[in-house]
């Protein structure tokens, strides 16, 4: 099989299994929908433009610099999401390539990316992550914190709050993600209904390539899946 055919039939079985796992929802209504945003950490260029061409609107980098060397030769449109962790001195570049940044966890990001946002003319939308697992390898607001950090992008003129970004621990059992999950939407829900003010609540990103589908069940409607459309990563790009 060709490697388009195989990047095509690897995501038609990933949207078969969206929209399945859409079906199985008993807490959220199946029809809301969910956009799946491919993953290219460690793949090239040419792989981005096969899965673009079989329909791909959404891409997820994990580093600034990654995305930046690749965007100068893809030559497709797509929206770009930074779903990595985010360095403050790195926020002039993500606000220059990135449609969307799902990592915001703490207010002096969000106050770079603001800055950054307003040299550019530009209004940046941002999620927060949420560590809601309190593991201290992952990036993320705590729980208890998180009304302080939202509080402050409240305040910021050139950063527009659209939801927020969770990363359950790595469970051999994936079913142990669902509690959290289940804990996310309902933040999410919560925010929604009476967040701050200046927010335009929509999009909760949840869900890998291991746990997309427990993730959508629970309401998840941004899925991040990088290895079961792309196969393994490749270690070799030096980007």
């Amino acid at each position: 099989m060709s490697d388009d055919a195989m990047i095509y039939e690897r995501l038609q079985s990933v949207r078969a299994e969206i929209a399945a796992a859409r079906a199985r929802r008993t807490r959220v209504s199946a029809e809301a929908p969910v956009e799946l945003i491919a993953v290219t950490k460690n793949h090239p260029v040419e792989a981005m433009q096969k899965a673009i061409d079989a329909g791909v609107m959404n891409i997820g980098e994990n580093r600034v610099q990654e995305a930046l060397s690749k965007a100068g030769t893809l030559a497709r449109a797509v929206k770009w999401h930074l779903i990595g962790h985010l360095q403050t001195n790195k926020a002039k570049q993500a606000v220059r390539q990135f449609d969307l940044i799902h990592s915001v966890d703490s207010v002096r990001l969000a106050q770079e990316i603001d800055k950054a946002a307003e040299r550019f003319g530009k209004v940046q939308n941002v999620l927060v992550q949420v560590n809601l697992a309190r593991e201290e390898s992952k990036s993320g607001v705590y729980r208890e914190d998180l009304d302080e950090l939202l509080a402050a992008i409240d305040e910021l003129c050139s950063v527009r709050l659209q939801g927020f970004m969770c990363i359950a621990p790595n469970y051999e059992n994936v079913e142990q993600c669902r509690p959290l999950f289940r804990e996310m939407y309902e933040l999410f829900r919560q925010m929604k209904a009476a967040g701050p003010r200046t927010a335009d609540i929509r999009y909760l990103s949840m869900g890998m390539t291991h746990d997309y589908g427990i993730a959508v069940e629970e309401g998840a409607n941004l899925v991040r899946v990088g290895t079961a459309i792309f196969g393994a990563r490749q270690y070799t790009l030096g980007v």
